[in-house]
């Protein structure tokens, strides 16, 4: 059993196997080669190193890892990532991986940190020699195998109640409610465009967080969203009063995994929730997909994702320590 290190620009090399090794465990759209190439493309320092493990020629372990400080290495992860890059098979025992693996890395390694992990995808270790976890943070998770309905009626009286009259006062107002879903990877840039200028208009705008067309988060979105769009497995849902857009999100799936990246809407409107009547009109549109099997929602659970889910997970970070 070996490690070997590259330059994380090698990455484009070993997509092939990166997404072999994904399609034989997690399955997760967060964890496709194509989320961690852009990433390291536009949100990386290009100090990166790609450690791929091979047993027998069998590669069977793949990460991205970077020097957090002296001594201290973690798996690659900008704030747009919603998982550490790291995926194994279930062959290999993760202790021995992250032991062998902090063995190989440059200069002094006091510790190797795998970020933000889920047990949904990789089960939470038991704390035994060099390995130690600890939480992060729960994330909420809907089960979309029953019916929309089902789902729906199931929700707090409060929610339903609220969405019904919120629909009613648009109504009369004269004010149309619509979905669009942009699947087409040549609207893919448009959309970004069209859901950058809406969130820069909010507190991220004013923080310098928001996302535009021309800077490192907007070209990792328009490279991420065509590349799945042109898979098949990307959308932008898009809500609009009238003609106007007031809600968008970014969504990516596979395997059955609905995950929505970013949300972002207009936050001067007041009498109405538009992100919460396009996460409605969304959801009732991915529960009628009989493909998608759960959405997940990869942020802090917060109040207001208990009003769309009570099912959740605690993600977790995992260390290895050599003193």
């Amino acid at each position: 059993m070996t490690w070997q290190l590259y330059p994380a620009g090698d990455f484009g090399r070993y997509r092939e196997q990166w997404d072999e090794l994904n399609g034989q465990g997690p399955k997760s759209p967060v964890l496709d080669s194509a989320f961690i190439a852009y990433s390291l493309e536009e949100l990386g320092s290009g100090k990166e190193i790609l450690a791929i493990h091979q047993e027998s020629d069998t590669i069977n372990a793949m990460t991205v890892v970077y020097k957090s400080k002296f001594g201290v290495w973690d798996t690659f992860q900008p704030s747009q990532a919603p998982l550490g890059a790291w995926i194994n098979n279930s062959g290999n025992e993760l202790q021995d991986l992250m032991k062998t693996l902090s063995t190989e890395l440059p200069g002094i390694v006091l510790k190797l940190g795998l970020t933000q992990q889920d047990p949904s995808i990789y089960p939470r270790p038991a704390d035994q020699g060099c390995i130690s976890t600890m939480d992060y943070i729960e994330t909420a998770t809907v089960d979309t195998s029953g019916s929309f309905d089902d789902y729906w009626s199931s929700r707090g009286k409060n929610l339903r109640h609220n969405l019904k009259r919120q629909r009613n006062r648009l109504q009369k107002e004269g004010i149309e409610t619509h979905l669009n879903i942009i699947r087409d990877r040549d609207h893919v840039r448009d959309a970004i465009e069209a859901y950058g200028k809406l969130e820069s208009a909010g507190w991220k705008g004013e923080e310098g967080t928001a996302i535009e067309i021309n800077n490192s988060q907007g070209k990792f979105y328009v490279a991420l969203m065509e590349d799945f769009c042109n898979r098949k497995l990307g959308s932008i849902y898009q809500y609009f009063y009238n003609n106007e857009l007031v809600a968008s999100d970014l969504c990516i799936e596979q395997a059955g995994v609905f995950v929505i990246l970013k949300t972002t809407y207009d936050e001067s409107i007041s009498t109405s929730s538009p992100a919460f009547l396009m996460r409605q009109d969304t959801f009732q549109q991915v529960f009628n997909n009989k493909q998608i099997r759960s959405i997940e929602f990869y942020g802090k659970m917060m109040d207001w994702h208990t009003k769309w889910s009570h099912d959740s997970r605690m993600l977790y970070h995992v260390n290895c320590k050599k003193f």
